[in-house]
C-alpha cells in the first residue's frame, strides 16, 4: 500500500443511550473497541491521528445520557485491516506480533 494520504475517509457511527452516568467512560471504550472491530471486518482500519469523537447529552424526561460515537477509518482490504493497527497521517501501523510462548521460539 504505497499512498495512504488520498484514501477517502469514512466515518462509523454509533447511537445509544446510557443510564448510569458511572458507566459512561467505560461503556465508551467499550463501543470504541466494538466498532473498530466492526470496521475491520468491513476492510477498514482507524485513522489513529483523527480521535474517536463521543458526544452525550442528558435526557432529563428518561434521566439518561443519549450518546453518539464517531470513528474515523480509511478501507485497505479485508486481510490487510488484519495487520494493520491504524494509520497515522502517512504511514500504516502495523500491529506488534503477540510475545505469548506459542509464538516465541523454542530454546533448547
Amino acid at each position: 500500500m504505497t499512498n495512504v494520504r488520498h484514501k477517502p475517509i469514512k466515518r462509523f457511527e454509533l447511537e445509544g443511550t446510557i443510564y448510569d452516568d458511572a458507566q459512561i467512560y467505560r461503556l465508551k471504550n467499550e463501543y470504541i473497541r466494538l466498532v473498530t472491530l466492526q470496521m475491520r471486518i468491513s476492510g477498514y482500519v482507524p485513522r489513529i491521528d483523527i480521535a474517536p469523537d463521543f458526544n452525550i447529552e442528558y435526557n432529563e424526561k428518561t434521566q439518561s445520557f443519549n450518546f453518539k460515537l464517531s470513528v474515523y477509518a480509511i478501507y485497505v482490504g479485508k486481510r490487510k485491516s488484519e495487520w494493520i493497527f491504524g494509520v497515522n497521517v502517512t504511514s500504516i501501523v502495523p500491529i506488534q506480533p503477540s510475545k505469548s510462548k506459542e509464538f516465541l521460539p523454542e530454546v533448547e
